[in-house]
C-alpha cells in the first residue's frame, strides 16, 4: 500500500546539500491543512535582552536538519509512517513592533491548530512561546515541561517592560495559560539577580530541578517525576538549547555553563513517550554566536526527538 503521509527527500538519491532547505527535508506547503504535526519557524528575537540572533535560528535549523533521516534509532519510531508532517513555513513577524509580533505568532499558530495538527516549532527567542502558549491554551490551561538553564518567571526588565525572553512564563501563568501546579523546570543553573528570584514561581507551585538534583538523580528518575507532575492532561513542551552546556551548544544569547551534554537531553525527550503534548518548541539557537553549526545541529535533533515523541501519539 502507498503511504500517502508527506515523506522526507531521501538523502540516498538527492545529497544534503541540495535541494529547498525545510524541516527534516519534508515538503514545504502553504498551510497545516490535514497535516498531524506542523513544522514551523518563528524568525523572531524581539524579546533578547542581550546577544540577539535567534531571529536566525529557523533558517539554520532547518539546514542542519538535513541530517535527520527516516526512523528513530532507539525506539524504532517512523515518525513520517506515522503522522502527516510538514514544514509550513516561517510565521509572519514584525521585527520592529514587539506586541504587533505576539500577536502575528499567536494568530499564526491559532490557523495551525485550527485545522487540527499539533505545532512543533523552532524559535527565535523564548518570548515566542508566549503567544504560542495563548493560541494552544485558549481553551484550558496546560501543563509545562520546561528545559531551560533560566527560569524565565521574572517580572519585569528595563524600567518595567513586561515581554522579554526572561518574563514569559510569568506572564503565562499570569494569564491563565498554564497551570504552574502542573509546570515543572529541569536544568536550572547559574547566577541569579537576587537570592529570591526563584520565590514567586516556587510559591505558584512550579517545581524546579536545579542542574546539581539533575546530575545527582539522572534523567530517568527526573523525568518520571516530571511526568507524573504533568500527568495526563493536555501539556506543552518547550527546549530552551542553553539548557545544555555551551561546549556542545555556544550559539545561543545567554549561555551557562555546566548544562546538559546532547545525549542527556536526548534521554530525556525521549522519555517524554506518553505525555499527551498538544505543542512544543526548540528556542534560542542563535546562528551568529555558533560554531560550525552545533548549536543549530543540536536544535534539529531535539526538533528530531520531539517529533518522534509527538508522532508516536498516532499510532493505530
Amino acid at each position: 500500500m502507498i503511504n500517502a503521509k508527506h515523506q522526507p527527500v531521501d538523502a540516498a538519491e538527492v545529497p544534503r546539500f541540495a535541494g529547498q532547505a525545510t524541516f527534516m527535508r519534508l515538503p514545504a506547503v502553504p498551510s497545516a491543512e490535514g497535516l498531524d504535526i506542523a513544522l514551523v519557524g518563528i524568525p523572531w528575537d524581539g524579546g533578547t535582552t542581550n546577544r540577539a540572533g535567534a531571529r536566525h535560528g529557523p533558517r539554520e535549523i532547518r539546514s542542519q536538519s538535513s541530517l535527520m533521516r527516516k526512523v528513530h534509532h532507539v525506539s524504532k519510531i517512523a515518525p513520517f509512517s506515522l503522522a502527516n508532517i510538514a514544514d509550513v513555513g516561517d510565521l509572519s513577524v514584525n521585527p520592529i513592533d514587539l506586541m504587533d509580533a505576539l500577536k502575528r505568532i499567536e494568530e499564526g499558530i491559532a490557523s495551525i491548530i485550527a485545522v487540527g495538527a499539533i505545532p512543533l516549532s523552532a524559535g527565535g527567542d523564548h518570548l515566542t512561546t508566549l503567544p504560542v502558549l495563548r493560541a494552544v491554551a485558549r481553551h484550558r490551561p496546560v501543563g509545562l515541561i520546561h528545559f531551560d538553564a533560566h527560569s524565565d518567571t521574572n517580572d519585569s526588565y528595563f524600567g518595567g517592560n513586561r515581554y522579554t525572553h526572561g518574563t514569559p512564563f510569568r506572564r503565562a501563568i499570569e494569564e491563565g495559560l498554564l497551570d504552574p501546579k502542573r509546570m515543572v523546570q529541569i536544568g536550572i543553573r547559574g547566577s541569579i539577580y537576587e537570592t529570591d528570584e526563584h520565590a514567586w514561581a516556587v510559591e505558584q507551585g512550579i517545581r524546579i530541578i536545579y542542574m546539581e538534583e539533575f546530575t545527582r538523580r539522572g534523567a530517568s528518575e527526573v523525568i518520571a517525576e516530571a511526568k507524573a507532575i504533568v500527568g495526563s492532561a493536555p501539556t506543552y513542551v518547550t527546549f530552551d538549547i542553553d539548557s545544555i552546556d555551551p561546549s556542545m551548544a555556544p550559539g545561543t544569547g545567554t549561555p551557562e555553563v555546566g548544562g546538559f551534554t546532547t545525549r542527556e537531553a536526548q534521554q530525556m525527550i525521549r522519555l517524554l513517550e506518553g505525555v499527551d503534548i498538544v505543542g512544543a518548541d526548540v528556542v534560542e539557537v542563535a546562528p551568529p554566536f555558533d560554531l560550525a553549526g552545533m548549536t543549530a545541529i543540536a536544535g534539529a535533533t531535539m526538533m528530531f526527538e520531539l517529533m518522534c515523541v509527538i508522532a508516536a501519539k498516532f499510532r493505530s
